[in-house]
């Protein structure tokens, strides 16, 4: 059991973030199956609740269990690598607070006022069909949301850029950040001369969490943005002000807002995702990682493209230009393969450079981190095709053999892989059960992959997401399939959860968010 009056602050709020984290991750997996029961004709919703459901989950999913789970991993991570104390625990304590609100405004903006304008808000459908107090609970907890994750980033780069006397220029820093020096690092061999640096000013896990930091900021200012338009809707509505709706033209909203989206799925998730690998490679091996000026390279080169292909999401929006379905849709989408892959590449080098290396939990995790992306990143760079785009657009497969096989699997896996790796960093204790562990490593690898292809198969079929097909058994087979494998990863939660808390103690958790006085000590007798 641990002992929280020996756990410095960032430890405790690390822990704080990964627990609720969990709690939302947990949320979000009953969100889930209630939709795949549904999905499987079993009357457990009104079709309406199914739809509002379908709103909240992703946000449940990836602001309340991904979102968090990375900041807690950050916020420790970032000064233990850099050797700097965190900028604001403060900052950091109320970064957890808002972010657990906001995501329990928009949980409860679509479970109990029923908001389903779909995690899209395609406009003006929001402001149009939604309640005013619905929109309004939903918009407010996504401006708490994005105040949360910008708190989150300038605590990052605070803390990455504060300088002492005696530290490195801030230029140098900067330089290093961006992942320039390993440009430079390759320029100078190609010209037969020694590198800039042999040690770079900012480790290479570092530079990966300063980009996606980045792209993380931009993707709060556009969501944030639309949020606040939807709170004026809202309040003029309940003051019995009909707004015209028109001032604003639909594809362009819907090519800023998928912007910001985008930002998140192509941009955040690979660059933190490579950056994660890194860390948790060198941590394993011991080892820099393989080729790391290409990997730091191949990281700005990440950050440039996932600013320009956001257009993917719109290849079969007919009044879209064709020129730029076919420029960010799919040329420079596809270049994200190529960027993927050097990631991919560097790690699994650096792993086998390293070899013999004992099979760990956070390995395995790591190694089901880099299949899930491996089979997700190329479905999704499939269906960037404007012919075979035209066959799975909005269809099951889009969401199930690209967008959860990424995030099961791909994303899951290696945010599970830091979550095993620092837990003994943060509470100076081993998880209790290497058995239950490797429990959750499969059920969260077989239960991912199987429920991912149980719904792409769907999709090839025929089956459109987004769509409720109640009564109808054309794909029944493959909605009882995804719901088996539903089960099997939730029976992973389970068993990661009870070894989580059997680890840590009831008592301690609990301590962790209320004030409770310290457990006696047991009597000893003579």
């Amino acid at each position: 059991m641990i002992k929280m009056n020996e756990l410095n602050p960032l430890q405790k709020v690390t822990l704080r973030f990964v627990v609720i984290a969990l709690l939302f991750y947990g949320l979000s997996i009953i969100e889930g199956m209630m939709m795949r029961a549904m999905e499987a004709n079993i009357p457990l919703l009104h079709p309406e609740h199914f739809f509002a459901i379908l709103n909240a989950h992703p946000i449940v999913g990836i602001f309340g269990y991904s979102f968090m789970l990375v900041m807690g991993a950050f916020y420790f991570l970032v000064p233990t690598f850099t050797n700097k104390n965190l900028y604001s625990i403060p900052l950091a304590e109320l970064n957890w607070i808002l972010m657990t609100v906001g995501v329990g405004l928009t949980w409860l903006s679509s479970f109990i006022f029923r908001y389903a304008a779909l995690y899209t808000n395609y406009w003006p459908l929001p402001v149009v069909v939604s309640t005013p107090i619905a929109l309004l609970v939903f918009s407010s907890g996504i401006i708490t949301i994005m105040i949360g994750i910008l708190i989150f980033c300038f605590n990052l780069f605070a803390t990455v850029f504060h300088r002492t006397k005696g530290d490195k220029p801030l230029s140098s820093l900067v330089i290093s950040s961006f992942g320039l020096d390993g440009f430079a690092n390759l320029f100078n061999r190609w010209r037969g001369k020694p590198e800039r640096k042999k040690e770079p000013d900012v480790p290479l896990p570092i530079v990966a969490i300063f980009r996606g930091t980045i792209d993380t900021v931009l993707d709060a200012v556009v969501l944030g943005s639309v949020a606040i338009i939807f709170v004026i809707y809202a309040v003029a509505r309940l003051k019995g002000i009909d707004l015209s709706t028109h001032w604003f033209d639909a594809l362009l909203y819907k090519n800023i807002y998928w912007w910001g989206l985008d930002l998140i799925a192509d941009g955040l998730v690979l660059i933190y995702v490579a950056g994660s690998w890194y860390l948790l490679a060198m941590v394993i091996t011991g080892r820099q990682i393989f080729m790391q000026n290409f990997a730091r390279a191949a990281l700005f080169i990440e950050l440039i493209v996932s600013w320009f292909v956001w257009s993917h999401h719109l290849l079969s929006d007919q009044v879209q230009p064709v020129w730029m379905r076919v420029f960010s849709g799919e040329m420079i989408t596809a270049f994200e393969l190529v960027t993927s892959g050097i990631a991919v590449f560097c790690t699994l080098a650096t792993l086998w450079q390293a070899r013999p290396l004992k099979m760990t939990v956070p390995l395995k995790f790591l190694l089901g981190g880099i299949v899930g992306f491996g089979l997700g990143v190329p479905a999704g760079i499939l269906q960037a095709d404007l012919g075979m785009n035209r066959i799975l657009h909005n269809t099951q497969w889009v969401i199930g053999a690209h967008a959860h096989m990424q995030i099961l699997v791909g994303l899951s896996c290696t945010l599970f892989a830091a979550l095993y790796a620092i837990f003994p960093m943060v509470t100076k204790s081993e998880v209790k059960s290497e058995f239950l562990s490797n429990v959750h490593f499969w059920c969260q690898v077989i239960g991912g992959i199987g429920m991912s292809v149980a719904m792409g198969f769907a999709g090839l079929n025929g089956m459109l997401r987004r769509t409720l097909y109640f009564g109808d058994v054309t794909f029944l087979n493959e909605m009882y399939v995804a719901a088996f494998f539903g089960l099997i990863i939730a029976i992973g939660y389970l068993a990661m959860m009870y070894n989580l808390i059997n680890s840590i103690g009831i008592r301690p958790l609990i301590s962790l968010f209320l004030h409770l006085p310290a457990a006696a000590a047991p009597n000893k007798k003579d």
